[in-house]
């Protein structure tokens, strides 16, 4: 079965629809979404919109802008740019989008064979998984062979090889990695809507449970087109600008 394993999408219509399209003639049998389908950009329903209806087996869980977004916090935590959008995102839902956020489940969550998904950290879905260290405590205490994470929009692997010893590794281009038995993983496959890794094209997984790999992926999408739609909707210009350069 292969998987498309996508997170971080932000409301960002344009880079959900390169994805879409560069997967289009892949035979695709289940889509994975790690979480914030919303929050920072100003096309929620579109996004929405697209991934209700990917034609593929869908397995969904929440993301922390998604929680706030669907009026289960009020963001207090966020900052500025971060807590504007996230409200805003609020107040221009449609109603089935809102019922959508509102429905989704909170990880971590089983995705069968071995694997599990969460948002931030199978700990909690606000955690950010940067470290050697953090990967680690995750490896001490969950049996998984492979654990998929959101949140950092950082494309990134981290094996717990059989001698006991964790590496990390951040991923900026088109990788494929084959995955070895007798060691671990958690994969992060990166962020469709905002990368961070001074890439600012999207990024995205293939995931093949038979052939026991993982491709990282990236495409270009509008970038011009999703910051006129964030400036239009009167979100603060950070939110617009760092697409540019992807941090």
């Amino acid at each position: 079965m292969i998987t498309l394993v996508i997170s971080d999408l932000h409301s960002n219509d344009a880079a959900l629809g390169a994805v879409f399209a560069h997967v289009r003639r892949k035979s695709i049998d289940r889509i994975i979404c790690l979480g914030d389908f919303v929050g920072y950009g100003a096309q929620p329903n579109q996004v929405l919109d697209k991934i209700r209806t990917f034609k593929a087996r869908k397995l969904y869980i929440r993301g922390n802008h998604d929680r706030v977004a669907g009026g289960f916090e009020d963001g207090e935590g966020f900052n500025f740019a971060a807590r504007s959008a996230a409200l805003w995102t609020r107040d221009h839902l449609s109603g089935i989008n809102r019922r959508f956020l509102q429905e989704l489940p909170v990880g971590p969550l089983s995705a069968g064979e071995g694997v599990l998904i969460c948002h931030g950290s199978p700990f909690d879905e606000d955690e950010y998984l940067f470290s050697e260290y953090d990967a680690r405590r995750i490896f001490d205490v969950y049996s998984e062979n492979v654990i998929l994470f959101g949140h950092t929009h950082l494309p990134s692997f981290f094996t717990l090889e059989p001698d006991g010893s964790v590496h990390g590794l951040l991923v900026r281009e088109a990788t494929r990695f084959q995955l070895a038995s007798g060691k671990r993983y958690l994969i992060n496959p990166g962020s469709v809507g905002q990368p961070r890794d001074r890439n600012p094209q999207s990024a995205f997984l293939l995931f093949d449970d038979q052939k026991k790999s993982v491709q990282f992926q990236r495409v270009a999408y509008d970038i011009s087109a999703t910051r006129e739609s964030i400036l239009r909707a009167g979100l603060p210009r950070i939110l617009a600008d760092r697409l540019l350069v992807g941090t």
